[in-house]
């Protein structure tokens, strides 16, 4: 009798265990795991390099400065501001949980995070340096050079292959669990107010779900901006387009996350909606054919706001002196 007693509790703790698991998994999106960090060394190098302002020409712009990790992993512009202050073609997105997107930038011309971190240095619009003389930068301060060995053995010979390899180390780690949202989907249902939970259901009731779902919350496929009317837009971007041509791509744009939103206006690839409401509203009648009322939108509004996680919590890098033989920046030129 005892032994069935104690089968019977088993058996009610895993179904009572497995309901929360049950039920987050019936949902469109997941929670995001925490990072995973292989090699604290490379992270480490890689933090400096993001934080490092000497791999552009000028000695002033950062991976940190279009992807500000104080502010959502974005610069809050409409668009970013380039070398010589020049205009950027369009909004920074968010470097936060990039490591969940199917590719990088708005048209995935890179595919991983590897990838994307060389484009920035070499773009003469961005940080308007080269790769060789971004490595030669670095091969002049000896406290570089010493660290890279230390990470990539003794035959490192600084390259921009470990360059790329380390920024993408350390942009591994920049994920953000922990969200409210999250915790309701683990079982919490204090988690979320009553006005963020309808927000919820209409999220997906109408829709939304559609191309904003998985652990990201979007990231994971291309979509047309503009389906059931033209997105109007002075922004010459053509998303996907310009790196297939395929004319099936044209304005086909990866949809942003929606994980952080609240610190990462202004929206779109353009920058063009400066609030979630304004964001809720365009998406809404372009992508749905649907017209919000003041009240749902002012609920979807609340559950994204539920969708901001834990910040990566660091100590910034202090990062190793130049020396005599190293070459000044050059801002003005």
């Amino acid at each position: 009798m005892k032994i069935a007693h104690t089968l019977l509790l088993a058996t009610a703790l895993s179904v009572t265990l497995s309901v929360p698991a049950r039920a987050a998994s019936d949902e469109p999106i997941s929670p995001i795991k925490p990072a995973v960090v292989k090699d604290q060394k490379l992270v480490e190098l890689g933090k400096k390099l993001f934080f490092d302002p000497r791999l552009s020409k000028s000695g002033f712009i950062s991976c940190n400065s279009c992807h500000n990790l104080s502010m959502g992993g974005s610069d809050n512009l409409k668009t970013s501001i380039g070398h010589n202050w020049q205009k950027g073609p369009i909004n920074s997105p968010t470097v936060l949980n990039a490591s969940l997107n199917v590719a990088q930038f708005w048209d995935g011309r890179a595919l991983t995070l590897k990838d994307q971190a060389g484009g920035p240095i070499a773009n003469p619009g961005e940080m308007a340096f080269t790769h060789e003389l971004a490595v030669d930068l670095l091969k002049s301060i000896p406290g570089y050079v010493t660290e890279f060995k230390t990470v990539f053995g003794q035959n490192s010979t600084v390259d921009i292959d470990e360059v790329t390899r380390a920024i993408a180390a350390f942009e591994e780690t920049l994920v953000t669990p922990n969200s409210r949202f999250d915790k309701w989907l683990k079982g919490d249902k204090k988690a979320l107010t009553p006005a963020e939970r309808a927000g919820y259901e209409l999220f997906k009731d109408s829709g939304c779900t559609g191309c904003h779902n998985g652990a990201a919350v979007g990231g994971n496929t291309f979509q047309k901006m503009g389906v059931v009317e033209p997105y109007k837009t002075d922004n010459p971007a053509e998303g996907r387009f310009a790196v297939t041509k395929e004319e099936a791509d044209r304005f086909n744009f990866k949809v942003p996350t929606l994980r952080n939103v609240e610190l990462t206006y202004p929206y779109f690839h353009d920058g063009a909606a400066q609030t979630l409401s304004d964001a809720v509203d365009t998406m809404g009648r372009i992508q749905l054919g649907k017209k919000f009322t003041p009240d749902e939108n002012a609920k979807i509004v609340a559950f994204l706001k539920t969708l901001t996680g834990d910040q990566p919590d660091f100590k910034l890098p202090i990062l190793p002196p130049s020396s005599d033989k190293t070459v000044p920046p050059k801002p003005f030129d």
